[in-house]
């Protein structure tokens, strides 16, 4: 009965390790994506920049889908244990979203100067 417990807590542990690197993943392509979208923009390639701001909304899409799967679990008492990987994983979420924001103004002020130089 010990056994299956620990092989239990094992595979809860893995579990939780994997959602929580899918977060770092999806939240760290959001954030390139974005740091894409504002290349293309300034080199006024406005097609390609909308393009990469899509992918990054998508990247952040999946992350937050992620997130919101750990705090559905933690409110029906699943409480997970918090570890310096988990924090480290929603701090990239949150950077990745402040990021995102970031580069979809950028890109909006390169069109308005291209229009502008125009």
């Amino acid at each position: 009965m010990a056994e299956e417990e620990k092989q239990s807590q094992q595979s809860e542990e893995e579990q939780q390790l994997q959602t929580t690197m899918g977060l770092i993943i999806n939240a760290g392509n959001a954030k390139s994506f974005a740091v894409e979208a504002i290349k293309a923009a300034k080199a006024a390639n406005f097609t390609e920049a909308h393009s990469k701001l899509d992918e990054a909304q998508k990247a952040l899409v999946d992350a937050h889908n992620t997130q919101t799967g750990m705090l559905t679990k933690e409110a029906q008492g699943e409480h997970a244990q918090v570890t310096l990987l988990m924090v480290h994983s929603q701090d990239h979420l949150m950077t990745a979203i402040t990021f995102v924001d970031l580069a979809t103004n950028f890109v909006d002020v390169y069109e308005q100067l291209d229009e502008l130089k125009k």
